[in-house]
């Protein structure tokens, strides 16, 4: 007599905003072939949008129910407020990239949004992993997705070319993880990161060198220096509308994981892990910064710029505190806002060019297009870190983790590093404001690009609202890291 099947009990609920994504790209996709072309634009953009809201209101209820986190389906995921926060980021992430697509996407979007939805479903199941199979897993989910979503405009050479070095690259960082985990397992004979914590032997050679390239791994994912090579072609060559995505949820999904695993699984390599991520982060700043002093095209700018960004995230993971953790959680909400809503300006911008935006073509920007030029101003301000938006909390509190910590040289850093990124960043406001305007476009006045405008106006107000409402964004990424063993 054959024995019974012992299937593990499954909680459907907390896969719910994974569920509603990939629902959503199931649908925007079927869209491509039963919707009549005049309709598909506007259908897969609602399914999308519908998708994301609903991803974004499941998040959210996560978080209200999720108050003594646990792991669900078989120890594989985790279901608590760090994973629910962390989702609850990349679904209006991902509902802000719907609008801008919806305008600057002129070919294949329903193939564009199916493939969007498909990656931000991979990127919030990776940001729940309890294990390592589920982390390499959920991984080559989402950046499957983003590999042919650099590439979606392939009449172009510069996109193809995107496609094409993320692949190559991330197929690099992809094989570190999966052969840093491989090492792990061979160390501990677990795959659970609770399990590898209890059963793993201080100094262990071969877990040490596992640990070595799953930071490897996760650092080509975040673009962290000086695992950094394909960020500034890969940003200029992608789609503006992808680029803006990227920017913002990889990191959120990256840095969430990587908190995640190196506390859980890890807590016996502190010292270790924490002086490479202090090093990692200091080799950021310097060349995110240096990098970016010398660019005129405004997309490589801004891909200089957020690896200096990662370099500022990761001096609060480096600390390896509960201080760090709530901090890094705070900083990827208006980071994300700031990032996204950048690379939305400049796709309206490069629409209305009909070629790439640099620092000569933005001239006059600030006067031509008003809300835009204001929020763009607002952007880099944030991202400078002057008091303007919650870009100055977030590296403030980074910085007290840092000194919490006891190194005191790596807040030196830090500050010097920003103090390097207020040429370029208002270099961005001069080109603005301060230059003659350009020509006037051919064909009239600016297209209107509504949609893109309420996303751009969304981001700017949770960039600016994370400074004024501080101490409520801090009780959420406090509530947050709880959930993690600091």
């Amino acid at each position: 007599m054959i024995g019974a099947i012992h299937t593990p009990h499954v909680d459907w609920f907390s896969l719910s905003t994974i569920l509603v994504l990939l629902g959503g790209s199931f649908l925007a996709l079927l869209s491509a072939v039963l919707v009549p072309q005049s309709l598909r634009r506007t259908v897969s953009f609602l399914v999308a949008a519908s998708a994301t809201t609903g991803g974004l209101v499941t998040s959210i209820w996560l978080y209200v129910d999720s108050a003594s986190g646990h792991r669900v389906v078989a120890d594989a995921f985790y279901r608590d407020r760090w994973t629910a926060l962390a989702q609850a980021i990349l679904c209006a992430t991902t509902l802000a990239t719907a609008l801008v697509g919806a305008e600057q996407i002129r070919e294949h979007e329903p193939e564009f949004f199916a493939l969007l939805l498909a990656s931000a479903a991979g990127m919030t199941f990776f940001v729940g992993a309890a294990n390592l199979m589920t982390m390499f897993l959920s991984l080559e989910w989402f950046s499957i997705a983003l590999y042919v979503l650099c590439a979606i405009e392939y009449e172009k050479e510069g996109s193809l070319e995107a496609g094409l070095k993320y692949l190559v690259v991330g197929s690099f960082g992809s094989a570190a993880l999966l052969f840093g985990s491989a090492l792990v397992y061979g160390a501990t004979s677990r795959i659970g990161f609770q399990e590898i914590a209890a059963a793993a032997g201080r100094h262990d050679l071969l877990l040490v060198l596992g640990l070595a390239m799953i930071v490897a791994g996760l650092s080509f994912k975040s673009s962290a220096a000086p695992f950094h090579m394909w960020t500034p072609d890969v940003y200029q060559g992608a789609p503006t509308t992808v680029t803006a995505f990227m920017s913002s949820a990889t990191k959120v999904a990256a840095f969430a994981l990587t908190v995640r695993i190196l506390r859980t699984a890890f807590p016996q390599e502190t010292h270790l892990w924490s002086w490479a991520l202090a090093g990692i982060a200091v080799a950021s700043l310097l060349i995110g910064n240096f990098a970016a002093l010398v660019q005129r095209d405004v997309k490589r700018l801004l891909a200089y710029s957020s690896i200096s960004h990662a370099g500022f995230i990761l001096i609060g993971v480096a600390s390896g505190t509960a201080l760090g953790g709530r901090a890094v959680m705070y900083y990827l909400i208006p980071y994300s806002a700031m990032a996204f809503g950048s690379f939305a300006i400049v796709a309206a911008r490069e629409r209305e060019l009909g070629e790439p935006v640099t620092m000569d073509n933005l001239a006059g920007f600030g006067w031509e297009r008003p809300f835009l030029g204001v929020a763009l101003w607002f952007f880099m301000f944030g991202f400078a870190g002057l008091p303007l938006g919650g870009g100055f909390v977030g590296k403030f509190y980074v910085l007290a983790a840092a000194y919490d910590h006891g190194w005191t040289w790596l807040v030196v850093v830090g500050v010097l590093a920003t103090l390097v990124s207020l040429y370029y960043y208002l270099g961005v406001v001069r080109a603005i404001y301060m230059r003659g305007p350009a020509l006037a476009v051919a064909g009239g006045s600016p297209p209107r690009d509504a949609l893109t405008h309420v996303a751009v106006g969304a981001a700017l107000v949770v960039s600016v609202a994370s400074l004024f409402a501080v101490s409520p964004l801090i009780t959420l990424a406090k509530h947050a890291a709880s959930a993690l063993p600091f």
